[in-house]
């Protein structure tokens, strides 16, 4: 009898347990939805998608700014690689889209990343790619060049303490045992670090 229990809970257990039913326990069964109630739908991963697209300002990559010379140019490209200009011409032949986006990259020295290689699928796409402008300043950088309220300054550069050019109060730091240590390859030789010697008290 136990064993037969046992061999019930099993099969049971399994079966809820599998992708399928795991799946489906997302919907509503047809008892649920004559007595009126349904169950909330499954999360979607656009707006997942949509913020891990926003993250990022700062790429590996060049800034890039549209010739304007660039729909001619990109219409001779057109010919010369496909023999035709239509912007509707659907690139279906891997070998001519990689001569295609080869002789874009070589003439513009902008190449479309890996990533949006997928998305290319018309003449028409690859003039909207070549015609987008790529800005690799930080919001940071924009700020110098932005008009800024009256009641807002941004100190773009570090101001680090160190006693031998701070001497408005002898040398003293409000952070007694705090270092200004720089580790960063690129400011070492900019910003002068410090070593704060700690005194400790005499018992």
């Amino acid at each position: 009898m136990m064993a037969t229990l046992f061999r019930h809970g099993v099969s049971k257990t399994a079966r809820i347990l599998t992708p399928q039913n795991d799946i489906l326990k997302c919907y509503a069964t047809k008892a649920e939805k004559r007595k009126g109630l349904d169950r909330k739908p499954t999360p979607k991963l656009n707006p997942t998608a949509q913020f891990i697209a926003s993250k990022g300002f700062l790429r590996a990559q060049r800034e890039y700014v549209p010739p304007p010379d660039l729909e001619s140019s990109l219409t001779q490209i057109f010919k010369d690689v496909l023999g035709k200009s239509d912007l509707n011409t659907e690139i279906v032949d891997l070998n001519q889209k990689f001569q295609l986006l080869t002789a874009c990259s070589q003439k513009f020295g902008h190449s479309i990343p890996n990533s949006l290689l997928h998305q290319i699928g018309t003449l028409k796409e690859v003039l909207t790619f070549y015609a987008t402008p790529v800005n690799c300043r930080t919001p940071l950088d924009k700020l110098r060049t932005m008009e800024l309220p009256e009641n807002l300054h941004v100190q773009f550069e570090y101001n680090r303490w160190h006693p031998e050019t701070d001497t408005k109060f002898d040398g003293q730091t409000a952070f007694p045992e705090s270092s200004t240590i720089v580790t960063g390859l690129k400011y070492k030789d900019k910003y002068k670090g410090h070593v704060q010697k700690i005194r400790f008290p005499q018992y």
